[in-house]
């Protein structure tokens, strides 16, 4: 994995986040997004929340890693039988936090978020960056059947840039 490249992309879409968010005005950030049923703001925050949940799989790929391979697949069947309610929650959540955090909170959260990844990036050795884990492929087009922890760590940037071409405001 080339870790220099990772750093790039989170700082990429860190200014990018910034730049979007510094930029926008309060009509653009109500605008309906291209193809969600979020606003512009409610969707800039799931972009964040994209960052937000790393650590968790992080966490998760790293307690599966030691476990037999059957037990991360059958984690990934169960979640993958529960996309409704995923789903929902997640819509919600994004609704919910794009809704209520002020704009500077948003782009607070990101800068710590960036930096904290940055930090544990850093720390990552090729052996731990080749752990992976079985993942639901029905929560998410970029999450693949198995996972390694350098696959994690690019995640957060290919969602950020889907999400970020379904923008109805502004881009730069």
């Amino acid at each position: 994995m080339d870790k220099a490249a990772v750093h790039e992309e989170m700082e990429r879409t860190r200014r990018s986040f910034h730049e979007l968010l510094d930029a926008a005005s309060e009509s653009d950030l109500r605008r309906a997004s291209s193809g969600t049923r979020w606003n512009n703001r409610q969707l800039l925050f799931h972009m964040l929340l994209g960052y937000l949940i790393i650590r968790a799989l992080l966490r998760l790929v790293r307690t599966f890693d030691h476990l037999p391979d059957g037990a991360s697949r059958g984690y990934a069947r169960l979640l993958n039988a529960g996309t409704v309610p995923f789903d929902a929650v997640n819509f919600a959540g994004s609704w919910l936090g794009g809704t209520l955090m002020p704009r500077s909170w948003m782009l607070t959260l990101f800068d710590r978020t960036i930096a904290a990844l940055h930090h544990r990036l850093d720390g990552e050795s090729e052996t731990e960056l080749a752990r992976g884990m079985h993942y639901p492929t029905r929560w998410d087009p970029f999450f693949q059947d198995y996972m390694t922890l350098a696959d994690v760590y690019r995640f957060p940037t290919q969602h950020f840039d889907f999400h970020r071409a379904q923008l109805t405001m502004p881009l730069d």
